[in-house]
This record gives structure tokens, sequence and C-alpha cells, in this order.
């Protein structure tokens, strides 16, 4: 990443991109929807409380930056993104980026939840392969895990590198295959509980129509 983006550059720049993909209707945004998708309160984290001052001073850092743009392609002043656009992201690409913009480090299983309103991933290597691409553009990196996590986060580059993953390697397609196989691996584990837990209910339902019509 060519410019370090502050915290408002992020969450504004993350907005856009999220509305063109979500709500294409509306978009490019007016100054008052784009302050209301900085502070609402779902799909978001950290959440904020903008006023329409920084937004707009976020805008024309973003402007400096040629990450975006005003258009008028109605009375009121609009505002759209150029980071997608001019970078050629595929759908999938864009989506990671803008969750992590929007929501911060994520495991690879979290990405691929909170980008299904965006675009689709069949698998969770497609989100590790993608993970991988924008970590070759400087865009994505892989943090160290927490205690007591299993799996590890990805967060962006947008602000420059986060002070723990500064002596950390670049995200490998074998770490992020690995990465992802855990990831499956306790999905898969859940699900089989919810199967277990669905025959266990019919059973029971069962028994009880059965009890039940002795009274009948």
């Amino acid at each position: 990443m060519d410019s370090v983006l502050s915290n408002e550059e992020v969450r504004v720049l993350g907005c856009l991109m999220e509305k063109k993909m979500a709500t294409p209707e509306y978009y490019p945004l007016t100054l008052n929807a784009l302050v209301n998708a900085c502070n609402q309160k779902s799909n978001r984290d950290p959440m904020v409380a903008y006023d329409e001052e920084t937004v707009l001073r976020a805008l024309d850092g973003l402007r400096k930056k040629q990450l975006a743009l005003e258009c008028n392609v109605s009375r009121a002043t609009k505002h759209e993104e150029r980071f997608d656009r001019d970078r050629n992201f595929n759908s999938q690409e864009a989506a990671v980026m803008c969750v992590l913009m929007l929501r911060g480090p994520q495991t690879v299983g979290e990405i691929r939840i909170r980008t299904e309103r965006l675009c689709t991933f069949n698998s969770l290597n497609e989100v590790a392969d993608t993970l991988e691409t924008l970590s070759g553009l400087g865009l994505a990196f892989r943090m160290s895990r927490l205690p007591g996590q299993k799996e590890a986060r990805y967060c962006h580059l947008m602000c420059g590198q986060p002070e723990e993953t500064a002596h950390a390697a670049p995200v490998s397609q074998a770490i992020l295959t690995q990465d992802a196989a855990a990831e499956t691996a306790r999905i898969e584990a859940l699900e089989g509980k919810i199967a277990a837990l669905s025959l266990e209910l019919d059973d029971l339902k069962r028994t009880f129509q059965e009890f039940r019509r002795q009274f009948e």
C-alpha cells in the first residue's frame, strides 16, 4: 500500500465499497448516507459516531490519495471509491478487503461468513487463496494467534503494519491452507453435533406422540 490511511479514511472507504456491492441501486452515496453507513450498528467493529465534518475530512484525504472522488449524478453531490475500481479487484478480493476494513482482524471462517452478502466463496480454501493474493499485493497480513485461539486472524494493511505483525512472515499458502483446514474441521464437528441433536429431537417427538396416543 503506497499511502497509509487514517482509521476514519479506512471506515469511509470500506463503507463506499460495501454499499457499492451490497446496494448498488443506492450507489454512489450522498454525504448523509455515508455518515449513516459509517455509524451503523451492524457489521461494524469498532462502532463509531462520526459527524459530517469527520466524514468530509476523511473524504478529502481519500481524494488526495486518489482513492475516492465526487460525482454529480443527481442534484446532490455524491461520493464513490476508486480503490477497488482502479485495482480491478474481482468480487472476492473486494469483499475480503471490505470486511477486513469494516470488521477488523478475522479468521478465514469469519471472513467467509461475513462476505456472504457481498460475494460467493465455495470453500474456505477459496478464502485462503484470496488472502494470499491480497498478501502478495501488500494489502493483507496474517496475525499472531491470540491465547486460546486455534485459528490465526488476518488484517488489512491500509493503516500500515500493526505492531504485533512487525516481525511476522508474510502469509504463505501452506499456512493459509492449514488454517482453512482447521476451520473446516471445526465447522464439520459443529455440523455433526447439530445432526446428532436433530436425531435426538426426532426420537423425543416420536416417544411423546406414542405416549399421547395412549390417552386418546
